[in-house]
């Protein structure tokens, strides 16, 4: 599931669909809250990044000198969405939810449509703290439901349940800041930051 509930089937995906160029200003518009553009140029890291739809939503919305780290457990091959001037994208291969990430003192980790592959998400989130610079957040993109969406959203986690998930890991701040409809109907797609 993309952003706005448009398909595009292809076969090098691994979940048969990817989002399409056009959908570049709906991601940026979902994502996009009062918590950015920080101050400063910041690290930030996308995890799952799929096509890269969110890593470039996300560089759109960074300061000038900004660096985004796309991470994908299957080859990466970013779709040619426009990067801003004076962003630096680097895209390497792992799987986030069996080996380490690489990187440190990050301004913020973005996973869009990407927790929902995690069953043990409270190990996920702290080990993946330690990556974070003190003040470091969160931005996840998630379907507002527990119930499992279908066999490419095996475990999703609602706006509430995340909100209780990220506080019992010490998170003081889970902020809905854009929510669109989805495909499913019945599991609205939302954005959440987390501080």
């Amino acid at each position: 599931m993309n952003c706005c509930g448009v398909w595009r089937r292809i076969k090098r995906c691994p979940n048969e669909f990817t989002c399409t160029s056009m959908e570049l200003s709906a991601a940026i518009e979902l994502i996009q809250n009062v918590h950015l553009p920080q101050p400063n140029a910041a690290i930030w890291c996308d995890l799952g990044c799929g096509s890269g739809l969110f890593t470039f939503a996300l560089a759109h919305l960074l300061k000038a000198g900004s660096t985004v780290y796309a991470v994908d457990k299957t080859p990466i091959r970013l779709s040619n969405f426009s990067q801003p001037d004076d962003m630096a994208i680097h895209a390497f291969q792992l799987d986030f939810e069996t080996t380490p990430l690489p990187l440190r003192d990050l301004d913020g980790i973005l996973m869009a449509n990407s927790m929902h592959y995690v069953q043990d998400k409270g190990t996920l989130i702290r080990n993946l703290s330690a990556c974070l610079k003190p003040g470091g957040n969160f931005l996840i993109v998630e379907y507002d439901t527990d119930t499992p969406v279908s066999h490419w959203v095996p475990y999703p986690v609602g706006f509430r349940t995340l909100k209780q998930l990220f506080a019992s890991v010490g998170y003081a701040v889970t902020e809905k800041v854009g929510e669109r409809d989805s495909v499913y109907g019945r599991a609205n797609l939302y954005a959440a930051w987390v501080a």
